[in-house]
């Protein structure tokens, strides 16, 4: 597409399926690249086949764009090609942004579910690299950025995260001969306590959740009653009758189960009745909806089978378990479920805690660490290890063993 881009098209720029170019009326030659992940880039081209990209649409300006591109052109209309571009290419194919856009995002989509927040993570934490060619990001400059995050109040555990994020987009570089040694090959992530104190519930704090939500079960019970009384006495059509079943509202079977099965936030929602196996009594959770990309089978305990079976009694036929008000899949239940855990007095809790509780109580139980940690679905038996803690007679056998 042709025209004068102002700051209107610019304002306007959507993605499409395939990339697409704006080619700027204004000053020939500049143009904005524009790729399906919806990333905009500005783009100078000197003769057939011949571009670089100039800086990414919102960090640089549209005036900015327009002298870069006048300098680079006359630079190419009086050697053949601009010199910076040749210093460039001595230096390296890319800078971080041009090799982050053009090569390492569209792999990383194909291959990584979480793309979008490891993005996240990249452009927001490290702009000031963005501009730079890869061969010239060093090991002193991120050490440098993690001292002045931690200074910030940054936990370790998150600069962690920032930096491994960045190190996998650099590793796939070397791996792909793009550039020849790692610039954190030598950086080490901080040091962790990877057990530390694991939330969960206690039997009090369980018996006075369970009691906040047969509350609040009452309460919209109660809500509807007088509901329909005053349809009723409107001759309206009355709501269905809440008092016929078994759950007010999807918050406590969804409760129920996360506390019997250990299941993730985003497993719990992402569950549809086929991945019930009623007379096998199990629960599936499937490899591409789980962070460990792992198939697992969950034996249902007798509560949480029943609640499920309850749940279906008086579902609708969605193929979701839990659907959203819209029909897809729920994202979150925040308000309901906070408003519980205030009324239960329960404080410094949240929905991954459920997890927690599943996987202490069997810790408890002198369940064996790696029957837990399948029905956890760590991909790793040191996420599991958190727990062992928890088992009362690992330790003391172990002792009794001198």
């Amino acid at each position: 597409m042709k025209t004068k881009i102002t700051a209107k098209i610019l304002a306007g720029i959507q993605p499409q399926e395939k990339q697409y170019r704006i080619h700027d009326t204004a000053q020939p030659g500049l143009s904005i690249r524009v790729l399906p992940s919806g990333h905009a880039s500005y783009m100078v081209s000197w003769g057939r086949n011949q571009a670089a990209t100039l800086g990414r649409v919102g960090m640089m300006t549209l005036d900015q764009a327009r002298t870069d591109a006048a300098r680079w052109l006359a630079e190419a209309h009086a050697h053949g090609a601009p010199l910076i571009a040749t210093l460039n290419k001595r230096r390296s194919a890319h800078t971080l942004q041009t090799y982050l856009e053009e090569t390492y995002y569209p792999w990383l989509e194909t291959h990584h579910k979480a793309h979008q927040k490891t993005r996240h993570v990249i452009e927001y934490s490290f702009v000031a690299l963005m501009e730079k060619a890869l061969t010239e990001i060093t090991q002193r400059e991120l050490e440098g950025m993690r001292v002045k995050w931690l200074a910030a109040g940054l936990k370790d555990a998150t600069a962690n995260r920032k930096l491994a994020a960045l190190r996998g987009a650099l590793s796939k570089a070397v791996e792909w001969g793009i550039i020849e040694q790692h610039p954190m090959a030598k950086l080490k992530p901080m040091r962790l306590d990877t057990r530390g104190r694991v939330r969960f519930l206690s039997a009090e704090e369980e018996k006075r959740l369970r009691q906040a939500l047969d509350d609040r079960e009452e309460r919209i019970r109660a809500e509807r009653d007088s509901a329909n009384k005053w349809r009723l006495e409107r001759r309206k059509e009355e709501l269905p009758d809440l008092r016929t079943r078994e759950f007010a509202d999807h918050l406590k079977p969804m409760v129920i189960i996360s506390l019997k099965t250990g299941l993730r936030r985003g497993e719990l929602f992402n569950l549809t009745w086929a991945d019930i196996d009623f007379q096998q009594k199990t629960l599936t959770v499937a490899g591409d909806g789980t962070k460990s990309d792992q198939t697992r089978h969950i034996p249902l305990h007798e509560e949480a089978l029943k609640a499920i079976k309850a749940w279906k009694a008086q579902s609708s036929g969605h193929s979701i378990i839990f659907p959203s008000r819209t029909g897809g899949i729920m994202d979150n239940v925040k308000k309901s479920w906070d408003s519980v855990l205030k009324a239960a007095e329960i404080n410094s809790f949240r929905w991954h805690d459920l997890r927690h509780t599943f996987a202490s109580k069997l810790a408890m139980q002198s369940v064996a660490l790696n029957t837990i940690r399948d029905l956890l679905g760590h991909a790793d038996l040191k996420m599991t290890l958190r727990y062992a803690h928890l088992s009362p007679d690992t330790k003391v056998a172990a002792i009794d063993l001198i």
